[in-house]
C-alpha cells in the first residue's frame, strides 16, 4: 500500500529535515508604519481592476466563428488531430465503443420504378434503435427481388434534418404550390415529398441509401426529440443527445457498408439543416465516407440551434466551418440559402479553399449559394449534390436532371407493423442512461494504470480526456498587459520583502490575469511557490501583515506568486458566471467553464514564472476550493510542476446537483472523477488531503507505483494546517 496517513504520520512527515535557512524575522515579524505599509497592504487588495474579456458576455451559438487557416500542412495534421480528439470527448466517444456487427431487421419491400425501398430497424446500442428507410436501385429488366452480391453500388446515408416528421414529411399541398410557384421545386409530388425525392432519385443514379431517422422523429419515438440529457449527471458523464445522434450515424455507417450490395470503399453523406450538422460531424470522425454534401448548415454565422447539434466542449475555440474542414482533402461540397448561410461564399468557404490547397486539391471543395430561396434542400441543391456524388463515388462527371417520382404515403414507409411490433427492450433516456453509465464504468476499468502498458493507454486516454475538458495548455508566451489604471508603485520595497503587482496574460488571447510577486531581498530564489487561493492576491495578507505561510516560504528563499484567477480578487465577475438556463451545452459547448478558466489562468501563470525566472522550479499549493483548481493543473502539465500539495474539501464531482456550479466540469465522472486526476500527477510529489475517500482509492495507488514512486504520494484524509503544507513544499524531492 501507498502512504495512506494517519495525522500523526502527516505530522511526523512534516518535520522532517528541511534545510531552511534562518529567520530574518524575530518572534513578531518586522512591521512598517506610516504610508509605506499601507500602500503595500493595499497593492494587494482591489486596487487593480482587470480588464479582462472574459468579464463581458458569454460566446452563444449566433456568434461569429472565423475559420484562420493554418500556415503549413503539417501544422493543419496537428491541429486535425487536436480538433478530432475534442470532437470525441465532446460527443462522450473517447475512446470509442466497440461496435460488434448489426443485426438489422429489412423487411417489407416496396417497388417503385427503377428502385425499391425496405424498411429497417436495428439497436446501435441495447435497447435502443435505429429506424429508417432503405433505397435500393433496381436495374431495368432486371428482378428487384434478386441481389446475387455481383454488382456493388456506392452507398449514401441521407440525414433528414428539422423538418416535421423526419423521413414521413409532407410539406402540404399549399407550401408545395408556393414551392413551384417560386421555382424551387418542379412539381407537388416533388414540393410536398422531397425528402423521398431525394434517395429516390440516388438509387436510380446506381446508389443505395439509407434514409435514417432522428431521434424522436417517424418511428424512433422511444426517446422524445432534444429530452432526456439535461441535468448535471448527464453533462458530467458527457451523455448528450447529439453524442446519441453522432453514435446511430456511426451504427447506420457500419449498417450501410456491411451491405452485399454496398462497396464499402465508395461510401458517402448528405443532410440539410439539422441533418447537415450530422453530415459534416460524421465527416469529421468516421474516415470510412469518401464524399460529403452537408446543405444549408455550415457557416460562420449560426452553429446549430437545437439541443441534438450542440454539445459541452464541442465548439469552444472552434466552428462548424473548422470542423468541416477536417474531410479535408476529401470531397466535399456545400449549398448555401438566404438563412445564416447566406455570407457562406465569402466567409468560410474562401478559407475551405485555402485548406484544401495545402493539399493541392482546390477540385475537391465546391459551394453554391441560392439566395432567392430560404432555409431548403429543394431540387437545385439536390442537382448539385446527384452530381457531386455521380463524380467523386462514380466516377462519372455528367449534370442530372430529377425525375419526377411516385411518392409512397408515409404510413406506409413505417417500419413498423403488426408483423414487426416496437421491440419489447426498447429503452427510455433513463434506460438508456443507465446503460451507458455501467458500460463506460467498464470500459474504465480497463484504464486501470497497473502496469506500464495500462499507464500509457489511462494517461492516453485520460490525460486526453482532461486537455479537451479544461481546453488550455501551457502557452508558448506570456506578454505584459497595460497597467495604466494602477493608482499605486507596481514596484515597492517592505523592509527586506520586495512587492511587485503584474498584469499578464497569454499573446493569442485578450485575457489579463492580475497577480502578485513577493520576492525575498536576497538569496538564490531559485523555487517559485504558486499560490492559489479564492481570495486572490489579497490571501497574502493577514491581519496587516504578510501571511506567516508567506514569510515561512520568503525565508526559505522562495518567491511566492498569488493569480487573482477568473472570479476572484481583481479579476471578479461582474455577476454570477452564466449558464445557459435550458441546456449547459449552449453555455459549454463554446465556453469553457468556470473551473476550466482558473486551471488556465494557473498555466498562464506558471508558463510566465519560467519565462521570467529561467532556470527556476514551480511548486504548486491550492487552499481551499482551489485545491481542485491545483490538482487539475497539475495533472495536465505533470513536468512542468515540482511539487504539489492540494485542500480538496471532501469533494467529488459525484457531488454536483447543478449545471452551474462552478466546479461543473462536463466529463469529470466519465474520465474517472477525483482519483484518476490524482493519478495522472504520478511520478510527481503530490500532497492531497481534506479527501477521505480518496485515501482508499486504489487509482492513484496503481499509477505511483507502476512508476515506482509511490513514496512520492502522500494521501490524507483529514485537513491540514498551512504551515505543515508549506513544511512539505519546501522539503527536497
Amino acid at each position: 500500500m501507498d502512504e495512506v496517513l494517519s495525522r500523526r504520520q502527516m505530522l511526523a512527515l512534516t518535520m522532517l529535515p528541511v534545510m531552511l535557512p534562518a529567520p530574518r524575522w524575530s518572534a513578531s515579524p518586522p512591521s512598517a508604519s506610516g504610508s509605506n505599509m499601507t500602500d503595500a497592504l493595499r497593492l494587494f487588495q482591489g486596487m487593480l481592476r482587470s480588464p479582462d474579456y472574459r468579464h463581458g458576455s458569454l460566446k452563444t451559438l449566433n456568434d461569429e466563428f472565423p475559420f484562420a487557416v493554418p500556415p503549413s500542412r503539417e501544422a493543419w495534421e496537428f491541429r486535425r488531430c487536436q480538433l478530432r480528439e475534442q470532437l470525441l470527448v465532446a460527443l462522450g466517444l473517447w475512446p470509442m465503443p466497440e461496435r460488434p456487427p448489426v443485426q438489422p431487421v429489412i423487411h417489407g419491400r416496396i417497388i417503385r420504378k427503377g428502385y425499391t425501398i425496405e424498411k429497417v430497424y436495428f439497436a446501435s446500442w441495447p435497447g435502443h434503435y435505429v429506424c429508417g428507410n432503405l433505397y435500393r436501385p433496381a436495374p431495368p429488366g432486371e428482378d428487384p427481388k434478386k441481389n446475387g452480391g455481383e454488382q456493388r453500388y456506392p452507398g449514401v446515408l441521407f440525414a433528414h434534418g428539422h423538418w416535421a416528421n423526419g423521413r414521413f414529411h409532407d410539406a402540404g399541398e399549399k407550401a408545395a404550390r408556393a414551392s413551384v410557384a417560386a421555382g424551387g421545386e418542379p412539381d407537388l409530388e416533388r414540393g410536398r415529398f422531397f425528402m423521398q425525392a431525394l434517395p429516390a432519385t440516388l438509387a436510380r443514379l446506381g446508389f443505395v441509401v439509407f434514409h435514417y431517422d432522428m431521434v424522436g422523429y417517424a418511428d424512433s419515438t422511444a426517446i422524445a426529440h432534444t429530452q432526456g440529457f439535461r441535468d448535471a449527471e448527464a453533462e458530467l458523464r458527457l451523455q448528450s443527445f447529439m453524442g446519441l445522434q453522432t453514435w446511430n450515424s456511426i451504427r447506420a455507417l457500419d449498417f450501410l457498408a456491411s451491405l452485399p450490395d454496398v462497396d464499402p470503399q465508395r461510401l458517402g453523406m448528405t443532410g440539410a439543416s439539422g441533418g447537415g450538422t450530422q453530415t459534416f460531424i460524421l465527416a469529421a470522425l468516421d474516415d470510412r465516407l469518401r464524399a460529403a454534401f452537408p446543405a444549408v448548415m455550415v457557416s460562420t454565422a449560426m452553429q446549430g440551434g437545437c439541443v441534438c447539434e450542440n454539445a459541452s466542449h464541442l465548439r469552444v475555440g472552434t466552428g462548424n466551418v473548422e470542423i468541416a474542414a477536417l474531410f479535408a482533402p476529401k470531397p466535399m461540397a456545400f449549398s448555401a440559402a438566404n438563412d445564416w448561410t447566406r455570407e457562406f461564399l465569402t466567409k468560410g468557404y474562401p478559407q475551405l479553399r485555402q485548406l484544401y490547397a495545402l493539399y493541392a486539391a482546390e477540385d475537391k471543395v465546391y459551394a453554391r449559394a441560392w439566395l432567392e430561396y430560404g432555409h431548403q434542400y429543394n431540387i437545385h441543391a439536390r442537382q448539385l449534390m446527384y452530381s457531386w456524388f455521380l463524380k467523386h463515388l462514380q466516377g462519372r462527371d455528367i449534370p442530372v436532371t430529377e425525375p419526377p417520382f411516385d411518392p409512397v404515403p408515409p404510413k406506409e414507409l413505417s417500419v413498423f407493423d403488426a408483423e414487426h411490433p416496437r421491440p419489447k427492450d426498447e429503452r427510455d433516456a433513463k434506460g438508456l442512461r443507465e446503460y451507458l453509465t455501467q458500460m463506460s464504468e467498464k470500459q474504465r476499468a480497463q484504464w486501470l494504470p497497473d502496469h506500464p502498458v495500462r499507464l500509457r493507454t489511462f494517461r492516453r486516454i485520460v490525460g486526453t480526456a482532461l486537455r479537451v475538458m479544461i481546453h488550455s495548455e501551457l502557452p508558448q508566451h506570456v506578454v505584459s498587459r497595460n497597467l495604466k489604471d494602477l493608482k499605486l508603485p507596481r514596484v515597492m520595497m517592505l523592509d527586506e520583502h520586495k512587492l511587485e503587482i503584474h498584469l499578464i496574460g497569454r499573446q493569442e488571447e485578450q485575457d489579463a490575469l492580475p497577480l502578485a510577486v513577493c520576492s525575498p531581498r536576497q538569496g538564490s530564489q531559485n523555487r517559485c511557490i504558486l499560490w492559489l487561493h479564492p481570495q486572490g492576491k489579497a490571501s497574502l495578507v493577514r491581519e496587516n501583515q504578510l501571511h506567516p505561510a508567506v514569510r515561512q516560504l520568503l525565508a526559505a528563499d522562495c518567491r511566492v506568486i498569488a493569480p487573482d484567477l477568473l472570479g476572484s480578487g481583481d479579476n471578479a465577475l461582474p455577476k454570477p458566471y452564466p449558464v445557459h438556463k435550458d441546456y449547459a451545452g449552449y453555455t459549454y459547448g463554446y465556453n469553457r467553464t468556470l473551473l476550466a478558466q482558473q486551471v488556465h489562468d494557473t498555466l498562464t501563470a506558471i508558463a510566465w514564472c519560467y519565462q521570467v525566472w529561467r532556470g527556476t522550479v514551480v511548486h504548486l499549493v491550492g487552499w481551499e476550493n482551489c485545491g481542485l483548481v491545483a490538482l487539475l493543473a497539475k495533472a495536465l502539465v505533470r513536468e512542468a510542476v515540482g511539487r504539489t500539495a492540494a485542500d480538496l474539501q471532501q469533494f467529488s464531482f459525484h457531488t454536483l446537483t447543478d449545471v452551474a456550479d462552478p466546479r461543473m466540469l462536463p466529463g469529470a465522472l466519465k474520465y474517472g472523477d477525483i482519483p484518476a486526476f490524482a493519478a495522472l500527477c504520478a511520478p510527481d510529489p503530490l500532497l492531497v488531503y481534506n479527501h477521505q475517500s480518496l485515501t482508499r482509492d486504489p487509482w492513484p495507488e496503481y499509477a505511483y507505483r507502476t512508476t515506482q514512486a509511490l513514496h512520492r504520494l502522500h494521501r490524507l484524509a483529514e485537513p491540514l494546517e498551512q504551515r505543515e503544507v508549506i513544511k512539505w513544499l519546501l522539503q527536497e524531492s
